[in-house]
């Protein structure tokens, strides 16, 4: 296997390898004017490079490693798991116990199905809303991103939005007709959009705290002016909670807001860093899904015992008295202490958070959409990114993604990045 001295040479080969030399398209660092560092391995709350340097990490693997990098127990049930065998494409008992645990921690979750990612989880979630209700048309809001499936990326959010990618190529324009992306947070415009195609929307999907265009909360009413709608109109509420699933609160944004949609999809934080996803609700709904009904879906590695493990260990942890306050407790003190740090140097800046998740907006807020969270000076933070990554700090490369603070971060740690932010706006507060 060939050995690469620093970040360029991986990069400078990949690019010759890989499209932009990543497989991911945020990874490539395109909008923070550099090239992505490549990362050799993470322990705790600190990521390492093939360079040799440590960073503070928020990025988390963009979510899910809500108690740090390499947690002795995730690895142990990891290793265990291989050892046994990585893959069968057959029942075993730990998807079983998996699916047990998600039952009883979400409350929407009367069945579930697992599968290789969130992406899948919101795809297969919208092919069994259109076979149980019949109707053709999705609606989802601007900004939010549901993975990379044809019908969702109108307005999406995540890497498309960084990309400054409008849709994509290669989408249908009768598939993309058939979504109707609306602003986040306006009721008004979902029950317009509901009058004009009565009886053709089959779902509304929906990030219950979008985390793909920076972190949003949900304004006062919203969440219940959806489930009210669907409720009246007869289609499905989908809460993707892909990244607030486990991270926002044990049962996840529905359990913190007491909504209760009709499908829920999962991934990140309940795969423990391996790719697992999971959708699942209502019974009668999930019934619908072959072989026991006619809704077709499937996956070889669906449920994959590694995987799965990884899971399960992560899930386990979190069960731990006082893991969520302890997390509140260390969001809350993050975003207060960066925003008053700010104001401090005079730099205009909106912190969003919701729990252990959260945005430093380079702009003056409140941000409660999309066209707010674009308002953001995008040259401004570029230069935060990088000064903050000189500082020892790694945070996502974008200003439309979230940061995740986990287990891991002790309160030092959290000082010292305030305290870097806070020198980084001294220096640059002219620019």
């Amino acid at each position: 296997m060939p050995t690469f001295a620093n970040s360029e040479g991986v990069f400078k080969t990949a690019l010759q390898l890989m499209p932009g030399g990543v497989n991911s398209p945020v990874r490539a660092w395109g909008a923070v004017g550099l090239s992505p560092r490549v990362i050799a391995r993470g322990e705790g709350p600190r990521v390492y490079d093939v360079d040799g340097n440590s960073y503070l990490d928020y990025v988390g693997s963009w979510g899910p490693l809500i108690l740090g990098h390499a947690h002795p127990r995730v690895v142990a049930a990891v290793q265990e798991a291989a050892a046994r065998g990585t893959s069968f494409g057959a029942p075993t008992p730990g998807e079983a116990e998996l699916a047990r645990m998600l039952v009883e921690a979400v409350p929407s979750l009367e069945m579930v199905r697992l599968v290789n990612s969130g992406t899948e989880a919101c795809m297969s979630a919208l092919r069994l809303a259109r076979g149980a209700t019949g109707r053709p048309r999705v609606i989802k809001f601007d900004g939010c991103y549901h993975g990379h499936a044809d019908s969702f990326l109108v307005a999406a959010g995540s890497g498309v939005l960084t990309q400054a990618i409008p849709g994509s190529p290669g989408v249908p324009a009768e598939i993309a007709g058939l979504t109707l992306s609306l602003p986040y947070n306006d009721l008004e415009a979902v029950e317009k959009a509901l009058k004009q195609y009565p009886g053709e929307v089959a779902a509304i999907f929906v990030e219950p705290v979008a985390g793909n265009m920076g972190v949003v909360p949900p304004a006062p009413g919203f969440l219940e002016g959806l489930r009210r709608f669907c409720d009246n109109e007869g289609c499905l509420l989908v809460f993707d909670e892909v990244i607030t699933g486990f991270r926002v609160a044990w049962g996840g944004a529905q359990s913190l807001y007491g909504i209760k949609p009709d499908l829920t999809c999962l991934g990140k934080i309940m795969g423990g860093g391996l790719p697992v996803g999971a959708y699942g609700g209502r019974r009668d709904l999930m019934g619908q899904m072959a072989p026991s009904g006619p809704v077709y879906q499937a996956g070889t590695l669906s449920g994959n015992p590694v995987a799965v493990a990884a899971g399960l260990a992560t899930l386990e942890a979190l069960q731990e008295p006082g893991i969520y306050e302890s997390l509140e407790e260390k969001g809350a003190w993050l975003a207060r202490e960066l925003a008053a740090a700010a104001a401090r140097q005079g730099v205009l800046v909106s912190v969003n958070r919701v729990g252990s998740m959260l945005t430093v907006f380079c702009t003056e807020g409140p941000i409660s959409c999309l066209k707010e969270a674009k308002g953001s000076d995008l040259s401004r933070f570029q230069t935060f990114f990088q000064e903050m990554l000189a500082a020892g700090l790694y945070l996502a490369p974008s200003q439309f993604e979230a940061w995740f603070v986990s287990t891991a971060h002790q309160q030092g740690d959290l000082e010292y990045t305030v305290a870097a932010a806070e020198r980084v706006w001294a220096r640059t507060s002219g620019r």
